[in-house]
């Protein structure tokens, strides 16, 4: 800018035959004013949050018989039911789906939990065989419950493939006991 305004003086002494000519140079602009100043900050309403922010639905209070507890008591009093897989599925039975809806409303009735579901197969098939269905099995129970409106962010998954039988056996009916997803509250 200095020097825009420099050539325009020398160019002013030149065309005036060599006479020295006052040129002002235009003034820089000032910065636009701020539109709030300090004392308006002072005496401005302050802005509503109802205004701002939907207002949600209250929470249900959370299950009495279900606080207070350590995380060993509380899990062992099974608060959140486990569900079962037919063989070599990752699917949702009809079953499935009546349990995670029970499981889904305590846990809106309990906010504060932060849940693991777990992921087991039965003692068929390889480990990673089984460490891959499992994990399918624990994010299906995931899915469906935060379909059901529950925040991911209070739910983790962890596979255990055939590691942690419900039921020691080699017949179906123990084997359908390890075919599962298990919750257990970690947080609360």
């Amino acid at each position: 800018m200095r020097l825009g305004v420099l050539f325009v003086s020398l160019s002013v002494i030149t065309a005036c035959g060599g006479k020295e000519a006052t040129v002002t140079p235009e003034p820089t602009p000032s910065p636009p004013a701020s539109p709030i100043t300090p004392d308006q900050n002072a005496t401005s309403p302050p802005i509503a949050i109802a205004d701002t922010v939907p207002s949600l639905p209250a929470p249900t209070p959370a299950d009495s018989s279900l606080t207070g507890h350590d995380l060993n008591e509380l899990n062992q009093s099974i608060p959140l039911a486990p569900i079962f897989f037919d063989y070599d599925s990752a699917e949702m039975t009809t079953p499935a789906q009546s349990k995670l809806a029970n499981n889904a409303e305590v846990m809106r009735n309990n906010l504060t939990w932060i849940v693991t579901i777990e992921g087991h197969c039965d003692e068929r098939g390889t480990a990673e065989y089984n460490l891959a269905l499992s994990e399918r099995r624990a994010l299906a129970a995931r899915n469906y419950l935060v379909a059901l409106g529950i925040p991911v962010h209070r739910l983790r998954t962890v596979s255990y493939g055939e590691e942690f039988p419900f039921e020691a056996g080699n017949d179906e009916t123990s084997w359908a006991q390890n075919r599962r997803a298990h919750f257990v509250v970690t947080a609360q």
